[in-house]
This record gives structure tokens, C-alpha cells and sequence, in this order.
């Protein structure tokens, strides 16, 4: 059973739906497995360096994974990724 990534709606519309699954043994490989399925949505979460953009925070079964070690921290089988992008307004 992979994990599985969930995203905003504003987000979703660049995937195939909100729920997708997703391979991978740490949160950069994840990533990096949507970003050649869905290179449109890899743009928007990681530079060109392949680095997670400072506004979007990703959460690793409810923790933030900057507190788990960022793209190193670890995703077993059925583990739940969930993207937030920042929102700015005024």
C-alpha cells in the first residue's frame, strides 16, 4: 500500500484529483514521484534545486515535516502526506 499525498483544490486541478498515491521511502522521493508524474505540480512545491519552496508546508501524518527532517524523513505504507500552500491577501 503506498502513501498517499493529499492536496489543496488549487492544487488538485494540476493532479489527478485531490488523493493521490504515492511512492517513495522518504518526503523527497515522494515528492520527486509525483513531480515526474505531474511535472506541472512538481513546479509548484520544489525550486529548481529540487528544495521544498519556503511556502508550502508539507505535513507527514499531521507533523510538520520540517520538525521530522524535512525531505528525509522517512514514509512507510500507508503513511498520509498532506500539502499547504500558503495563502497571502489583504
Amino acid at each position: 500500500m503506498p502513501a498517499t499525498l493529499f492536496l489543496p483544490a488549487v492544487l488538485a486541478k494540476l493532479a489527478d484529483g485531490k488523493e493521490l498515491p504515492a511512492h517513495g521511502e522518504t518526503v523527497g522521493e515522494v515528492v520527486a514521484d509525483i513531480a515526474v508524474r505531474f511535472p506541472s505540480l512538481g513546479a509548484r512545491l520544489r525550486d529548481d534545486q529540487g528544495n521544498l519552496y519556503p511556502y508550502v508546508t508539507i505535513y507527514l501524518n499531521d507533523e510538520d515535516i520540517r520538525f521530522l527532517g524535512g525531505f528525509t524523513a522517512t514514509v512507510r505504507d500507508g503513511d498520509e502526506l498532506t500539502v499547504v500552500p500558503a495563502i497571502a491577501g489583504g
